[in-house]
């Protein structure tokens, strides 16, 4: 340790000597500076953005990096003092006094002598000092760039004084600086933390003052740090100003977009949300409605209030089932889908996805779920054989309490014609389905529809404004047709509900996706390139709450895919929103 001491100390010294060794330059450096730029044998040099023509360049000696004393001693900024008598420098730092002989070339710490000739080196009559030593020992970090010769020096002045007697404690050390010394309107700033605490507690706590991401009016912006060690003892304020020149590069509405983390909110006001997001240009697609997998809605009576038959229909090949459901009698019942052979043959059911949430009084919950569920796409190959002319229970829920809700999704496959049933019962036995009576319709979604799947293709790649899509609307987005084979009446399915939205585009240009929910309370998923993003993380969102930032785009992509089924317990429409991001220096 006193041999350390010994290092350090002459460090000091020797950047001071060289003060007086060589002559004053006739641009001097700040003693804040936090970085300094060096080119081996140049001249040429930078203290953070001011160019400064140096005395003596850097330089290699036996494979070591050399820099001049007095171009690194006015940037650290030690006091020291001229004896012309003696022809001595002396420098004085907390507990060391330091005698540098010039004639001699001797040093003395604390009047022991020391060598220096391993730090240091003259050349043509000026003084370097060993690279290594002004990092390890001062408190600077350095990068050397092998390709361009350049060496980069992070520094900031240590504090004095963060000893404290009555404590027995060396208080932590605030510190930082930025990567750069001046920025534009809107640039994102980066601190770099060069905190630390000598009695190795560790820093416990940071406490910010005026510190921001990024401004957007220009000035020079004071951001301060205090820090605390794990014992609770506190640093000295650190305080750095952010220089911020007029030149425009983000605004403060379109931060966020460029910066948020994908899942959080963009906020803004009513009045910038209904003025700047709900008037957008559509983006060109091309929509493709798909058949060939019979979709089976059943949504009304969407609370019963007896037990009964929901909704039935039949399915020959591929098909989907899909229920919501409340249970809005005073009893417990059972909810089960029944499948029926109308066949003279035995008939295979296979199930190749599904969805499932068991009851809850959670109707947003259940609804995002069972759509989680859905869209993960796992592989299932489930298979139940149906004899002639049976029933038997394709699937049953556990107990249905009173004010529950269910939500189901089933992907199927049938070797012949099978009549699927939805029904509530206060028990299954043999006979419950055929004693079961239809249940009246309440106004919501119910029937059988040829389209389960919507595919859009759009053009991503070139448009250059903020635009959007509409789920939902019934108009830029139209209900599917059907027919409710129990009233015989031609129906719409309002809201799409079991239907999956396939949207497609080829080499996307770079942008933010986000969704609005423009009708109101929303809850749930959509798949982007494979990944689940939930909508939000918890709770439900309104338009209220600003837009969620879903996903952001490099350029660089071949396609982007995203798919998305109208989560039961959700109000529409929704509208998801590309905007176009440029490429920041």
């Amino acid at each position: 340790m006193i041999q350390w001491k010994k290092e350090v100390s002459l460090l000091m010294a020797l950047v001071l000597f060289a003060a007086f060794l060589m002559p004053i330059q006739a641009r001097a450096i700040s003693s804040s500076s936090s970085l300094i730029v060096l080119y081996l044998d140049n001249k040429q040099a930078f203290v953070n953005e001011d160019q400064v023509e140096l005395e003596s360049p850097a330089t290699i000696i036996k494979d070591k990096t050399f820099v001049p004393a007095k171009f690194i001693g006015d940037s650290l900024g030690f006091p020291v003092t001229w004896d012309n008598a003696a022809r001595t420098i002396t420098m004085q730092p907390p507990g060391y006094n330091i005698v540098l002989s010039s004639d001699l070339k001797k040093a003395y710490i604390n009047g022991e002598e020391v060598p220096f000739d391993s730090v240091a080196a003259i050349v043509k009559g000026k003084l370097l000092v060993k690279l290594t030593w002004v990092a390890d020992y001062m408190g600077a970090k350095y990068t050397y760039y092998h390709e361009s010769r350049k060496v980069e020096i992070v520094y900031v002045p240590k504090p004095e004084g963060i000893y404290d007697n009555g404590a027995n404690n060396s208080n932590p050390v605030a510190k930082f600086t930025t990567h750069k010394e001046k920025y534009r309107l809107g640039e994102t700033v980066k601190y770099i933390d060069l905190c630390y605490d000598p009695d190795a507690e560790g820093i416990a706590k940071y406490e910010w003052t005026g510190k921001q991401d990024a401004f957007f009016k220009p000035g020079s912006y004071p951001v301060s740090l205090k820090v605390y060690d794990r014992h609770g003892h506190v640093s000295k304020v650190f305080t750095k100003n952010v220089i911020v020149e007029n030149v425009p590069l983000v605004s403060e509405a379109e931060y966020p977009v460029y910066h948020n983390e994908i899942g959080s909110f963009y906020k803004l006001s009513w009045d910038t949300l209904t003025s700047h997001f709900y008037n957008l240009p559509m983006l060109t697609k091309e929509a493709t409605d798909v058949t060939g997998r019979k979709l089976l809605v059943s949504d009304s009576p969407e609370e019963f209030t007896e037990p009964g038959i929901l909704y039935q229909d039949m399915i020959n090949g591929k098909g989907r089932l899909y229920a919501d459901h409340i249970n809005g009698t005073k009893n417990k019942v059972t909810f089960a889908i029944m499948a029926t052979n109308t066949t003279d043959k035995p008939v295979t059911v296979k199930t190749t996805n599904k969805g499932e949430v068991w009851p809850s009084v959670y109707a947003n919950l259940i609804g995002s779920e069972a759509s989680v569920d859905f869209l993960l796409g796992n592989t299932y190959n489930e298979k139940l054989t149906i004899p002639p002319h049976d029933t038997l229970v394709y699937r049953q829920l556990p107990d249905f309490y009173p004010g529950q809700g269910v939500n189901l999704f089933y992907d199927l496959e049938t070797s012949g014609e099978v009549q699927f049933s939805f029904l509530a019962a206060d028990e299954l036995t043999n006979t419950t389905l055929s004693e079961s009576k239809l249940l009246g319709f309440t106004g919501h979604v119910r029937g059988s529809f040829d389209v389960s799947e919507v595919n859009w293709n759009i053009d991503a790649s070139s448009f250059t404004a903020a635009s959007k899509l509409v789920i939902g609307d019934g108009k830029t987005d139209p209900f599917v047709s059907g027919y409710d084979v129990m009233r015989k009446e031609n129906v719409k399915n309002e809201g799409n509900y079991g239907v999956v939205y396939k949207i497609h585009a080829d080499k996307p240009r770079k942008m933010a996706i986000m969704l609005l929910a423009r009708g109101g309370v929303f809850k749930g998923p959509i798949k982007i390139n494979g990944e689940i993003q939930s909508i939000p993380y918890s709770g439900v969102i309104t338009a209220f709450d600003g837009m969620q930032i879903l996903h952001r785009t490099t350029g660089t992509e071949k396609s982007l895919d995203i798919e998305f089924t109208p989560p039961a317990g959700s109000a529409f429409p929704v509208d998801l929103i590309f905007y176009p991001l440029a490429d920041l220096d």
